[in-house]
């Protein structure tokens, strides 16, 4: 099927613009006559159009079919940034032009056709935009009709501006701009980096506030310019606010997941019984100890973790989280009643039997004043409470001797141990070192966006090492591994490895990206 003229597919219609730019970029342009350059110098213009359309045009197909995803990426603007070897600006403004063509489809068509540039046709979307979104479509069509007829930019701008006048004002849904919000950091060579883009009047308004507040002359020694004083302003302030302890310490936000379970729980796990048995005889070998082959089986039957996370988001953000174990119980008064009970049969029998009711357990039930029950009830419960919590209760116990070395912690009531450790900062910044962005491939999101993924899980047994730990954006680490199954390699030399859960895919860190099949 011929699409387009003279090709017969999209290749063969790329070979032929690949060929005719390689052609005019080796001729002889200086010896050219003036007349054929300017022909050349209008028609390269009109073909910029004309990408820009084609290329807007294949990346909404693209985007919509989420073909990014092949290639483990989160967006189509981070697959442009490694597929096409582009910055993070210039990415950003080729999905803008999906976004505003598909607003505006006659601009699309004029730059397709070559009639009207880039440059304008971003300005006359720009101009429509301000306009009720019921004219917009009218009004493209005028200034493109104006455009095409000889009309300058500045007369298309009066003519836009007339329209507005007569049209009124925007859409009392308008965000001024909300939904074009945007900054671009692009970090260049030796850690310099250029900062754009566009602001909300709430984000410009303080912005503005904090340079002028921190941008101010020092003194007049101080011969900076206006743009180097804004300059360190911006840094001044970003300083402070980290210097303020304000800032999330992981990624967005502290990793840290508090464990509940009951006591209950931990008494019907393997090996519980023995282990109960053990405190009670009083030769408990201390928290921290090795645990029983009961506890061992509970790991390995939980796949190495507690078996109350599951599923793939709890995996993920239990990964490198701080775990705080909380063991919990409630007060059952059945078990209370037959505790009173059982007491007062043992401690006196001749009470008991001459009250010859049965408590139902075998022994015979005691009448007891409502004040005497009542400071008897209070008693037990206390001494039960004492028995079953703090560091040398049966909660601790259990806990430390079935989870093992997970959370070997000194316990409170009931029992809560301490948070399992995190990432040691002295080995976050090796990682951050070593890896120096998002180690996925292809990526390059900066460390403060990162995670320190541990490549075996620590509930494998994993190591919290250098050779174990990578680093991993937000999407990387929760989504690609964690949900999608994306497992990682990291070799000797430093180079990543990526493989698709269904190993037919498999992407590296080093040497020229793989296109996308």
């Amino acid at each position: 099927m011929c699409t387009g003229p003279g090709f017969t597919s999209p290749a063969a219609a790329l070979a032929a613009v690949r060929d005719g730019l390689q052609y005019l970029s080796s001729v002889d342009a200086a010896g050219l006559p003036a007349a054929a350059q300017a022909d050349c110098l209008r028609g390269l213009a009109r073909a910029e159009a004309a990408h820009t359309a084609a290329q807007a045009r294949m990346l909404a197909a693209f985007s919509t079919g989420g073909g990014y995803q092949d290639d483990g990426q989160g967006s189509a603007q981070v697959w442009l940034r490694w597929q096409t070897r582009i910055t993070r600006g210039a990415a950003a403004a080729a999905t803008g032009w999906v976004k505003r063509l598909t607003a505006h489809p006659a601009v699309g068509q004029a730059l397709a056709s070559g009639s009207l540039s880039p440059s304008w046709a971003r300005e006359v979307c720009h101009w429509s935009d301000q306009l009720p979104a019921g004219v917009r479509a009218d009004a493209d069509d005028i200034l493109l009709a104006a455009a095409a007829g000889g009309a300058d930019l500045a007369d298309l701008a009066a003519l836009a501006e007339e329209m507005r006048r007569r049209a009124g004002h925007p859409d009392e849904d308008r965000d001024d701009g909300f939904d074009d919000r945007n900054v671009w950091l692009d970090v260049t060579f030796g850690g310099a980096g250029r900062l754009a883009g566009g602001l909300t009047p709430a984000c410009a308004a303080a912005l503005s506030a904090v340079l002028d507040a921190l941008g101010k002359k020092a003194g007049p020694e101080d011969v900076r310019s206006a743009a180097q004083r804004r300059h360190d302003a911006l840094e001044e302030a970003c300083r402070r606010l980290i210097g303020s302890r304000c800032l999330p310490e992981h990624a967005g936000q502290p990793t840290q997941i508090q464990l509940h379970l009951t006591l209950d729980q931990l008494r019907g796990m393997p090996g519980a019984a023995e282990a109960e048995a053990e405190w009670a005889a009083g030769t408990a070998g201390g928290p921290g100890g090795p645990g029983t082959a009961g506890a061992e089986a509970a790991r390995a039957a939980a796949g190495g973790q507690p078996g109350w996370l599951s599923g793939p988001a709890a995996a993920a953000y239990a990964c490198d989280a701080a775990l705080t174990p909380i063991v919990t119980g409630h007060l059952d008064s059945a078990a209370l009643a037959g505790l009173e009970a059982a007491f007062l049969a043992r401690s006196s029998p001749e009470r008991a039997a001459a009250a010859g009711a049965s408590t139902g357990h075998g022994r015979p039930a005691v009448a007891l004043r409502p004040a005497t029950r009542a400071r008897l009830h209070d008693t037990l419960l206390r001494y039960a409470a004492d028995a079953l919590s703090g560091p040398a209760g049966l909660a601790a116990f259990l806990r430390t001797r079935l989870l093992g070395s997970e959370f070997p912690s000194v316990s409170l009531p009931l029992d809560t141990g301490t948070a399992t450790d995190q990432i040691p900062p002295h080995l976050q910044r090796a990682v951050i070192a070593r890896d120096r962005h998002c180690a996925f491939p292809g990526c390059h999101q900066p460390p403060a966006a990162c995670h320190v993924h541990h490549l075996r899980p620590r509930a494998a047994g994993g190591p919290t090492t250098l050779a174990n730990c990578l680093l991993l954006c937000g999407f990387h680490h929760l989504i690609a591994v964690h949900r999608w199954g994306w497992s990682l390699a990291l070799g000797a030399d430093g180079t990543v490895t990526a493989t698709n859960p269904g190993g037919t895919r498999t992407l590296h860190s080093h040497g020229p990206p793989t296109a996308a099949a």
